[in-house]
């Protein structure tokens, strides 16, 4: 992008409060790969030779002895610190405005990535004593209880790596439970609807479940009616999210979980969107006998790359005696792990992703109960407000845009009536928005409900001037799409790259993920290609 001698962008940009254009352009470096670097013999850390053994000569017995040596690059430190620092400036991620929806990007303390890079947090080995532990058993401890206020739950693990982990977790939980009463045969449905996370009946499925998903109606969610159609001696349990991707809470959620009780099933609460309603609701006192709880989104830890991720499990007493071990629990002499003789056994390595319990501890801790009541509060009015700027912007409507109740931490809009009118996409709009040093905005989960959608959250995190300059970028874009279409299709234009060639994505000839398999495919296209 370039700029005149004022600040104003030359070739069309959006102009600040103060009259000049944001002057963004990612770093572009010609980078290659850390494989593809350095010479032989140079070095940035020396090793010490082998160690001698008791007897003399190598300790390692011959047969875990490398043949030949790893193909690791040979680089100094300066090259190795450059080539990453590149890359990291290459990488946008949470440095531009990242109202990502339904995943809650909220800023991470520095300070809670300090405590877990602690001794005492990172070089704890799983397998010490507990005696040696205490701290961070006591922090397990103390997070569960917290999360016990927050839910209404009787305990809650931390295993699952993620949300979808945590859902298939229920999912087995509810075999377990079904299983010891008699009644697995019997009991094979669990019911879903179509604005759930894809996590609740893609894992029950994967548990043996059959899925029956509910349609979306009218007023934003299923009828009780349909609910009743379909429930019966055959069902499992009940895998919802609430409020939904739409930022539509139904209203009926009580009486949803008394008729799937009445029927012997049981409820699962995924709290993916819990934002909204943070110190409002508590799972047990709307009745239901499981939730889940993301650290990685709600609770302040990192996401990114796939994770580090953490589903908190939680359950009423009933279920307790059906969770993954170990358990902690507190004893006149301090913590403890124990097993849980009827568990459904690990399904994670040890107690899970710790050094993420211990950021997501002090995030509740500074926190404080108030701190949840006012972030849920702003989470709210930050998500009200973007929605009357953002219906504003010609061409933008939102997902049943005939219901008037105010919508909670999130709201899908479409750009549909603009993708006829103009036939540049949403995909093509976030785009070009990255061009102004704003993330790519969130879509929709798969299939879409709604044409063109996207679904930005605010959180509690981002201010007044952050939301402002998204709004404004994506008002800019979207006329910039009517008056030059072309430039919209095309983008990004000032980022590393500009749009990737996906087709090489789901053909295993092309896409290597590791040096290996990187140099025998890159090999085998240039045989062929008779180079």
């Amino acid at each position: 992008m370039s700029h005149g001698v004022n600040g104003t962008n030359t070739t069309g940009g959006l102009n600040r409060a103060d009259g000049t254009a944001r002057r963004y352009h990612a770093a572009v470096w010609d980078e290659p790969l850390i494989m593809e670097q350095g010479a032989p013999g140079r070095r940035g850390t020396v090793p010490p030779g082998p160690m001698e053994g008791a007897g003399g000569g190598d300790p390692l017995p011959a047969g875990v002895r490398r043949t030949t040596p790893p193909d690791l690059p040979e680089a100094a430190e300066p090259d190795v610190l450059r080539h990453y620092l590149r890359l990291s400036q290459q990488t946008m991620g949470m440095v531009g405005i990242s109202l990502f929806g339904t995943c809650t990007m909220k800023y991470n303390p520095r300070v809670n990535e300090l405590l877990a890079a602690r001794d005492q947090v990172a070089e704890v080995h799983p397998h010490q004593d507990d005696g040696s532990i205490q701290g961070l058993l006591e922090i397990v401890h103390r997070f569960d209880l917290m999360l016990r206020e927050l839910s209404g739950m009787g305990r809650f693990v931390f295993q699952a790596g993620g949300g979808a982990a945590a859902a298939y977790l229920h999912a087995c939980v509810t075999r377990a439970y079904h299983e010891s009463r008699g009644e697995l045969a019997q009991r094979r449905d669990v019911i879903t609807t179509a604005q759930a996370h894809p996590c609740n009946p893609a894992t029950a499925a994967a548990a043996g479940f059959n899925v029956i998903t509910l349609p979306v109606e009218r007023d934003g969610h299923p009828s009780l009616e349909a609910l009743r159609a379909v429930v019966s001696d055959r069902t499992a349990s009940l895998m919802i999210n609430n409020p939904d991707d739409m930022g539509i809470y139904n209203p009926h959620i009580k009486q949803w979980v008394d008729i799937v009780h009445e029927a012997g099933g049981l409820c699962f609460y995924d709290h993916a969107n819990f934002n909204g309603v943070m110190g409002r609701i508590k799972a047990a006192e709307l009745g239901f006998d499981a939730c889940m709880f993301m650290l990685h989104k709600t609770f302040g830890v990192p996401k990114g790359g796939g994770g580090p991720a953490v589903g908190a499990y939680g359950c009423t007493p009933e279920l307790e005696r059906f969770l993954p071990g170990p358990l902690v629990v507190q004893t006149d002499s301090g913590y403890e792990r124990r097993e849980n003789p009827e568990g459904i056994g690990r399904v994670r390595e040890f107690l899970g992703n710790l050094p993420q319990v211990v950021k997501a501890y002090s995030w509740l801790l500074a926190m404080g109960a108030d701190g949840i009541r006012e972030a849920a509060d702003i989470s709210v009015l930050a998500n009200n407000y973007m929605e009357a700027r953002l219906l504003a912007v010609p061409g933008v409507t939102k997902s049943f845009d005939h219901l008037t109740l105010r919508r909670l931490e999130m709201t899908r809009f479409s750009l549909g009536e603009y993708t006829e009118q103009t036939g540049v996409t949403a995909v093509d709009v976030q785009n070009r928005m990255t061009d102004f040093g704003v993330d790519a905005f969130w879509l929709s989960h798969e299939p879409w409900i709604v044409p063109e959608p996207f679904t930005p959250e605010a959180g509690e995190g981002w201010s007044l001037e952050d939301i402002d300059y998204w709004i404004d970028v994506l008002a800019y874009v979207m006329e910039e799409g009517r008056t030059s279409p072309a430039m919209v299709k095309s983008a990004p234009h000032n980022q590393v790259v500009a749009q990737i060639d996906g087709s090489s994505l789901d053909d295993p000839s092309r896409w290597a993920t590791t040096w290996r398999a990187y140099q025998r495919k890159n090999a085998q296209r240039a045989n062929a290609a008779g180079r």
